[in-house]
């Protein structure tokens, strides 16, 4: 099907009150990203190469957080539906796009994100032979309250309303998606045909079903998973579709070969990248933006975004890797640690109980417990330089913009306010005073403040 020019126009136009929310239905979340950014990255899979984005209430919402998205390498080109009236309109509002003769037009809707690309390939494959409609069908384990699919000799003759059908079409199992794919020779003139003479007054594109067989055309029918079929209308359906999609990224990760001691505890976003033989413990949460190399343990109650791993590094437990994390080969990152767009060095250890941010930590240098680079001054953040070898005692406060030289050597408890030349040794505390006898003084006299 390379050959074939192919259009996916993605129906967002749904206000989705439901919801309950002020941002438009198709903007909602599946693993970090927005339910229509999932349909369009699926028709990219299947192979459309122009998109038609139909918007309604919250256009400018909807166009504002798809700017610079795309389905693979194709920029969604979007369009008003200025009245709700009806699904075939809502298409029509692309008329433009349509008019433009592709060969393949699949009609999606933009809160579907558990949409998988075979069935759209399975859809043009049938177009690609003699098939001028094809509608997507599945079988709900509760068929009651969808369209059914009445086929007759292996032809689509009707998509029957629930509320319309007869005693024996009720018990048929094969219920209509509402997903369609056309033939683009035929698309737009049966669009244009669908009337409105219904009790709604609404134009509706299951017509196409009728019309088509009324001009002796081809329509079939295929089958997709239940899951596929997912479509979100209210916030308990959008968590069944996030538990969904993320039983399907857990399995895919396993079999690409990573190791999830209780998967159902693990979460991902959706670009999520992770090498194999890595482990990933319970309890670890993937924010976007992560990059994990073969070999990494996460330990568990960890949480990542926006970082890179490399290769036979170790993170947590309770670990936080922030956005601009950078951990290189063999580094450790230990528990109770946070990371923020930081560069820790190859084989460098960040053991506990300390903050690196805005900072770079040379090859096998050694962060002690507590360490915090001050990077920030209440109104810009400022850069602190660890070199190679480098050891940062317990308890050590860096203010930034610092640097500390390879090989340098950091006393606990300190504040380092100035650079730290390679190999010297600093001191930044005040000197320890001790008092003899002093300490049962004090505590005797705590003891009688207590007791009166």
């Amino acid at each position: 099907m390379d050959d074939r020019s192919c259009l996916a126009v993605i129906l967002a136009a749904g206000e989705g009150t439901r919801m309950k929310s002020t941002t438009p239905k198709v903007l909602h979340k599946i693993a970090g990203l927005e339910m229509v950014a999932h349909v369009m990255a699926t028709a990219g899979k299947a192979g459309a190469d122009a998109m038609a984005l139909v918007v309604g209430n919250g256009a400018e919402q909807v166009e504002a957080a798809l700017e610079g998205r795309a389905g693979g390498s194709v920029k969604p080109e979007v369009h008003a539906q200025r009245e709700r009236l009806g699904t075939a309109h809502a298409v029509l509002a692309a008329r433009a796009a349509l008019a433009r003769g592709y060969d393949d037009v699949l009609v999606l809707f933009g809160d579907h994100p558990l949409l998988e690309p075979e069935v759209l390939l399975n859809a043009r494959s049938k177009l690609a032979g003699d098939a001028d409609v094809v509608v997507v069908g599945f079988r709900p384990p509760v068929p009651a309250g969808y369209g059914r699919l009445i086929e007759s000799s292996g032809q689509l003759v009707a998509i029957r309303e629930e509320k319309d059908c007869s005693e024996a079409e009720r018990r048929i199992g094969f219920c209509n998606s509402g997903l369609m794919a056309l033939s683009g020779r035929c698309a737009l003139d049966l669009l244009e045909s669908i009337g409105n003479d219904n009790a709604q007054g609404e134009y509706y594109l299951t017509d196409v079903v009728e019309i088509a067989n009324g001009r002796g055309l081809s329509v079939v029918a295929i089958e997709t998973s239940h899951e596929s079929a997912h479509g979100v209308n209210d916030r308990a359906q959008l968590a069944e579709a996030e538990a969904i999609w993320q039983a399907r990224t857990r399995r895919a990760m396993m079999l690409s070969g990573v190791t999830l001691i209780a998967p159902e505890t693990v979460f991902f976003s959706h670009d999520t990248q992770i090498g194999a033989d890595t482990v990933i413990e319970p309890n670890v949460w993937f924010g976007p933006g992560v990059e994990v190399a073969s070999d990494v343990r996460i330990h568990a109650f960890s949480h990542l975004e926006g970082a890179r791993v490399e290769e036979g590094a170790t993170v947590g437990p309770f670990a936080r890797l922030r956005p601009g994390a950078e951990i290189m080969e063999k580094a450790k990152i230990g528990n109770f640690c946070e990371v923020k767009k930081a560069r820790i060095g190859e084989g460098a250890k960040v053991p506990h109980l300390s903050y690196v941010g805005d900072a770079s930590v040379g090859a096998g240098a050694n962060i002690g417990a507590g360490t915090i680079t001050c990077n920030y001054d209440g109104f810009n953040k400022h850069h602190t330089e660890i070199g190679a070898g480098a050891f940062i005692g317990t308890n050590s406060s860096l203010v930034a913009p610092v640097s500390i030289s390879a090989g340098a050597y950091v006393a606990s408890g300190s504040v380092i306010t100035h650079d730290v030349p390679e190999d010297a040794l600093a001191f930044g505390r005040a000197r320890q005073v001790t008092r003899e006898g002093r300490g049962k003084l004090l505590r005797e006299k705590l003891s009688g403040d207590k007791a009166k």
